[in-house]
């Protein structure tokens, strides 16, 4: 068999895998997104209405401390690290997921979420199904060259369910994970695009916000601009909570002081504010239905929201929750948005929509959080049922403030660790 024959053959395989591991990442995150979702509403719905706000306090402890009692006994102390386990296992050949890292992140995101911790579980679903796309390049499914591609077939199709969106969990996979762009990752990427295209036209269509953007004027692009760069500073404000947090609680010798300090903490936050409650996307519903309807909101509760998010979830990240900067960035840019935009209006007699300022604060902020405005425009986009007709400013957002937040700060949470091995790396004596 010739050489072209060999590679043709491996390419077929290669797509025929990717459309596997597609299908199982849709199944995966299909379900831990919904029932997330529904015990989330149900829990806290039947606090607040039966038992009183006063529980919220004690929610989040039941959750992390059972992550914590999970992670000891049943997954034998291995931590999780979010995407940077990713990155270190396509960074490294020898290094892979190990299987455990399935029910491990899906378990821990779920149980995290549903008792209040204010993340939500889109890393741990990213984690998931790339150790699905992991296991099957280890069982030799496909060439032994495949590891990225079909690590990215997995996380396409997570991301792709849970926002709805294909092309979203196509560049996310491209942009952020694989960091690199050649024809078996677009080939493997697409097969699974094309399955979680399926799977959502079947199953799971519905936009996050019901919400129509009902277009926008030129005049508002420069207030756009400075709004991306609010959401940059937004962004570092977020990362550096949660790695200053992280070695906070890190340095607490005593397992029972480190998680009850951050999940009361956390508790005593959801009390007070329950909008903070797991990933927020239903009360940022909410809150955008009333000021869009011309309901009178306290924007200084608003801005509150806007800095407490953070806090919250780096809280839970400390304290041993699951998850990552999604929810965190999508809602507090959101709500950054808004108060922008009401601020704007009500100072300088401007007409700015309040909608597409909470829908460019999202992406803005998503964008500087990620480090990939092109995945942060199409998923903000999907986000509400005609989000292209906003092409341009959300655009406009991304970009500004991916090139603004690294000038701020020369890292992401995502990078944090690489960045500091990087900055830890003796320096050779031969240099110039």
């Amino acid at each position: 068999m010739n050489r072209s024959k060999i590679i043709t053959r491996h390419y077929f395989k290669l797509i025929f895998i990717s459309l596997f591991v597609g299908l199982l990442s849709a199944l995966l995150a299909f379900s831990l997104k919904h029932l997330t979702e529904f015990l989330e509403h149900l829990i806290s719905g039947f606090v607040s209405g039966n038992m009183g706000r006063g529980w919220f306090i004690f929610l989040p402890t039941i959750g992390i401390t059972a992550i914590y009692f999970l992670r000891k006994y049943v997954f034998k102390n291995r931590k999780n690290k979010g995407i940077t386990e990713i990155y270190k296992t396509l960074d490294q050949r020898k290094e892979h997921l190990p299987a455990f890292k399935i029910p491990s992140h899906a378990i821990n995101g779920f149980l995290t979420v549903i008792f209040g911790g204010s993340t939500g579980v889109e890393v741990s679903t990213v984690v998931a199904t790339a150790t699905i796309g992991n296991t099957a390049y280890e069982k030799e499914f496909s060439a032994r060259t495949y590891k990225r591609e079909l690590i990215c077939a997995g996380v396409t199709a997570g991301v792709a369910v849970l926002f709805a969106s294909p092309l979203a969990g196509w560049l996310f996979a491209i942009e952020v994970i694989a960091r690199k762009f050649r024809k078996t990752l677009v080939l493997s990427c697409t097969a699974s695009a094309l399955v979680a295209w399926v799977f959502i036209y079947l199953f799971d269509n519905r936009p996050l916000l019901p919400f129509s953007v009902s277009g926008w004027n030129g005049y508002a692009l420069p207030f756009f601009a400075l709004l991306s760069l609010l959401c940059a500073a937004l962004s570092v404000y977020f990362t550096l909570l949660v790695t200053r947090m992280k070695a906070f609680f890190a340095g607490i010798q005593s397992n029972f002081l480190r998680v009850n300090t951050g999940a009361l903490l956390l508790g005593t936050l959801l009390f007070f504010f329950p909008l903070l409650y797991g990933d927020s996307y239903h009360g940022l519903q909410e809150t955008l239905g009333a000021a869009i309807s011309g309901t009178t909101l306290s924007l200084a509760v608003v801005l509150a929201l806007v800095f407490l998010k953070p806090l919250a979830a780096a809280l839970t990240l400390g304290a041993g929750g699951d998850g990552g900067v999604f929810a965190p960035s999508i809602v507090a840019g959101a709500l950054l948005g808004l108060v922008f935009g009401s601020l704007c209006n009500g100072l300088f007699g401007l007409h700015l929509v309040l909608l597409n300022c909470a829908l460019v604060g999202a992406a803005a902020t998503l964008s500087a959080s990620i480090y990939a405005p092109f995945t942060a425009l199409v998923l903000v986009a999907g986000l509400v049922p005609n989000g292209y007709a906003l092409a341009l400013p959300l655009l406009l957002g991304s970009v500004l403030s991916r090139l603004i937040a690294p000038k701020l700060l020369p890292y992401n949470v995502y990078t944090y660790d690489f960045y500091l091995a990087k900055k830890a790396a003796p320096v050779s004596n031969n240099q110039p």
